[in-house]
C-alpha cells in the first residue's frame, strides 16, 4: 500500500491551487494523510480526487476546517498490519521519541510509523523501532516548491518512506 504524506500546505484562499507537482508526486496513492495547518477544507476536497484523505488539525486551523469529518486533533489508524499516529505538532514526536528511550510502554500504546508536520522541515528516521516521517511543507512561504513524501506499507516487511522534492517544470 503506497500513501502520500504532506503538512502545511497554508492555502488560505480559494484560489491559491496544490501544485500540480504534488498531484503527481500522489498519482496511485491509496490514502493521503495531511499532517496539519490546512486552512481550508477545499484543499482535502482537491487531494480526496486522487484519495480519501485524513488530515489532523494544525496550530494554525480554525473555521470550516475545525468541524470536517475528515479532521481531527490525531488519528491512530491500522493499514497493512501497521499502527500509524497521524498527529501535526512535532513536540508529540519528541515525547514520544523520549518515551520509547525508557521502559518500553504496552504494544498498543507504540504505533509503527508516527506523520507529523509543524517544522515545514523534512524528517525520516527509524527511533526504536518507530519510523517518524515529516513531510515538510509543499511550498514554502514564497510559494516555493518544498516536499512530500509517500509511505510503503507491507504486511511482511518494516514500513519504508521517502522524501519527495517537488521539482518546478523545466
Amino acid at each position: 500500500m503506497r500513501i502520500g504524506l504532506l503538512s502545511d500546505t497554508h492555502i488560505r484562499e480559494l484560489t491559491q491551487e496544490l501544485p500540480p507537482q504534488l498531484i503527481e508526486a500522489f498519482r496511485g496513492v491509496e490514502l493521503i494523510l495531511h499532517a496539519g495547518d490546512i486552512y481550508v477544507p477545499e484543499v482535502l476536497d482537491k487531494l480526496e480526487g486522487i484519495a480519501p484523505v485524513l488530515a489532523a488539525i494544525g496550530d494554525d486551523d480554525y473555521g470550516a476546517i475545525l468541524v470536517d469529518g475528515r479532521v481531527k486533533a490525531s488519528h491512530a489508524l491500522r493499514c497493512e498490519g501497521k499502527t500509524i499516529w497521524l498527529v501535526h505538532e512535532s513536540h508529540q514526536y519528541h515525547q514520544l521519541k523520549s518515551r520509547r528511550s525508557g521502559n518500553p510502554p504496552k504494544i498498543a500504546d507504540v504505533p509503527d510509523i508516527v506523520v507529523f508536520g509543524h517544522t515545514h522541515y523534512p524528517i525520516l528516521e527509524r527511533h526504536n523501532g518507530v519510523l517518524f516521517v515529516n513531510p515538510g511543507s509543499p511550498l514554502d512561504a514564497q510559494n516555493t516548491l518544498g516536499t512530500v513524501s509517500i509511505l510503503s506499507l507491507d504486511p511482511h516487511k518494516p514500513a519504508e518512506a521517502q522524501i519527495v522534492r517537488l521539482e518546478a517544470d523545466r
